[in-house]
């Protein structure tokens, strides 16, 4: 299903999936949130390209209209800055307009690969929380481990210490995840969100810190975890928590 209300967007993503994803069949399209309901009610599609602008409303409106959505969305938007993270913070794709025939099979091929609908229905609650919060400490971030999913909130994250190819994730309830991803991409994703790279090791909440030990050059955190500050990170440290 194609909900959207350009006549020549919807043309052009019928055209791409005609041409290079004979796979997918077109069950039919819409132009609003009124009549893109109608038609996955009435239609009941397995995937939904999803604009998010539309006349009478949002995609995310459309979405708030399912309890538990029985589909996969992939949401087509020009860039809109806060838009875009809380994608990111929820783990769900997205494909920016104007299309490429590239960035349109790989989403495709990635819906079809999917976890079930239970994974997808938290990732879509998470958005859907993330775009009604102005305030990004306030926000939650998916964290997936190898047989689990949280949607946990971003105040609550302590620090995340890297392990390898992993992430550790220290929680303020003591919860501790293991997550399949490097400490880069939490750094790029959690920069604005209060939380500081201190060291090639660790990215700390800046609201968690209790201390730092100027002499040891380390950060004791309110979970009273220790963590190393280094050396070229330590003025930068001292100016975030005003103690220089």
């Amino acid at each position: 299903m194609i909900i959207d209300d350009e006549a020549n967007n919807q043309e052009l993503i019928n055209n791409l999936l005609t041409q290079y994803a004979p796979q997918v069949e077109i069950l039919g399209v819409a132009n609003s949130v009124k009549s893109g309901y109608q038609a996955i009610c009435d239609l009941q599609p397995n995937l939904v390209f999803l604009d998010i602008q539309m006349q009478d409303g949002t995609g995310f409106d459309l979405l708030k209209l399912f309890e538990k959505p029985g589909f996969r969305v992939l949401f087509v938007t020009a860039h809109e800055e806060f838009a875009i993270e809380a994608f990111k913070y929820s783990a769900l794709d997205y494909l920016l307009k104007p299309l490429s025939p590239g960035n349109l099979l790989a989403a495709v091929k990635k819906a079809e690969e999917s976890l079930g609908h239970d994974e997808l229905n938290l990732k879509l609650k998470t958005l859907l929380d993330n775009i009604s919060e102005p305030s990004r400490q306030k926000r939650k971030i998916i964290l997936k481990t190898l047989d689990r999913i949280y949607s946990v909130d971003i105040q609550d994250l302590i620090r995340l210490e890297s392990d390898g190819g992993y992430t550790k994730v220290f929680l303020t309830d003591g919860t501790r995840i293991m997550v399949s991803r490097i400490l880069k991409e939490f750094d790029d994703l959690l920069a604005d969100a209060g939380f500081v790279r201190i060291h090639h090791s660790h990215l700390i909440n800046i609201n968690h810190v209790y201390f730092f030990e100027k002499s040891e050059s380390h950060l004791v955190m309110k979970d009273q975890s220790v963590v190393p500050v280094s050396h070229r990170k330590k003025d930068h440290v001292l100016e975030l928590l005003n103690m220089s």
